[in-house]
């Protein structure tokens, strides 16, 4: 899939369980199934399966613990 922040096509995944929840929150969303996370480290952008810019700004997942 292509990466709006990357500016190029980088591989995704879905979301976790604790990261719909957080994403939930962030974006005030009732329904965050169709999101995907690229997977480049350091970038972590947000994006569906059609919608390659989705929030304006961008939101970024947070690192990990």
């Amino acid at each position: 899939m292509y990466c709006y922040t990357c500016d190029a096509d980088e591989q995704h995944r879905p979301l976790t369980a604790a990261e719909k929840v957080w994403l939930k929150n962030e974006a005030d969303l009732k329904n965050v199934e169709a999101f995907f996370v690229c997977t480049k480290p350091n970038c972590r952008n947000l994006r569906t399966g059609f919608n390659k810019h989705p929030f304006d700004p961008v939101i970024r997942l947070p690192q990990p613990d």
